[in-house]
């Protein structure tokens, strides 16, 4: 009931806002905003599966008793978690060519972004494994099952749903973070926000477009999160 009371408030919202803008003459500049939504999309979701991946692979090295893979995580973490989102971003697409490395603008921004978040993502993954209740390892060494099997099999299938919450806010902050992809070159919906604001002057209608847009974005990601965590928890439930 309650996302489906949220998700007519979405609506609601984004339509008033567009009925707003259309008094002003949308048509004017929704193609622009449009534009820039695509590239923010595509950067999203790009960075969404880097930033998992990383988060999941990261966040169980940080547990290992390989010291080598512990620390190499660790350090991966307290560098990209230590550092301004926008200096990374600069770094990729500015400083690595002065070694040779020539990135695209997509792809600087998909691996700034990604790794970014992986970094905050690791440490919500690290301590749903590490919730995970002891006996349950214990008992998957006392029935000599191998460490791999039961890390795939009992312990991160419990711990996916308790960072589900986590991983869905990073999300959210992920997207609206993307609104810095704009300095690398990209013409996202902010910048494509500035833009038509420096040509048209219709301040309040587009402003308020891009912020429906935005709010439509997180609501998105929000719902699924809760979506998956209901089915996960409910699949746990019933193995239980």
């Amino acid at each position: 009931m309650t996302v489906r009371i949220a998700a007519i408030a979405a609506l609601t919202a984004f339509l008033v806002g567009l009925a707003v803008a259309t008094f002003s003459e949308l048509r004017v500049f929704l193609p622009a905003l449009l534009r820039g939504a695509v590239v923010t999309i595509k950067i999203s979701v790009l960075s969404a599966f880097l930033f998992w991946a990383m988060a999941f692979v990261t966040g169980i090295g940080r547990l290992s008793k390989i010291r080598p893979i512990r620390w190499t995580c660790a350090v991966y973490i307290e560098v990209f978690r230590g550092t301004s989102l926008l200096v990374i971003l600069f770094w990729f697409f500015f400083v690595l060519p002065e070694f040779g490395v020539l990135l695209s603008a997509t792809a600087a921004a998909v691996l700034g972004v990604g790794l970014n978040f992986g970094a905050y993502g690791a440490e919500v993954v690290r301590g749903a494994v590490a919730a995970v209740p002891q006996g349950q390892r214990e008992a998957a060494v006392a029935l000599n099952i191998p460490k791999h099997r039961y890390m795939l099999r009992v312990i991160i299938p419990q711990a996916i749903p308790v960072t589900i919450p986590g991983l869905s806010n990073l999300t959210i902050e992920m997207i609206k973070a993307t609104a810095l992809v704009s300095a690398v070159t990209l013409v996202d919906i902010t910048f494509a926000s500035v833009q038509q604001n420096q040509i048209h002057y219709r301040t309040l209608d587009i402003f308020l477009v891009t912020l429906m847009l935005y709010y439509c974005f997180a609501q998105f990601v929000r719902f699924g999160g809760a979506m998956l965590e209901e089915r996960m928890t409910r699949h746990l439930g019933k193995v239980h």
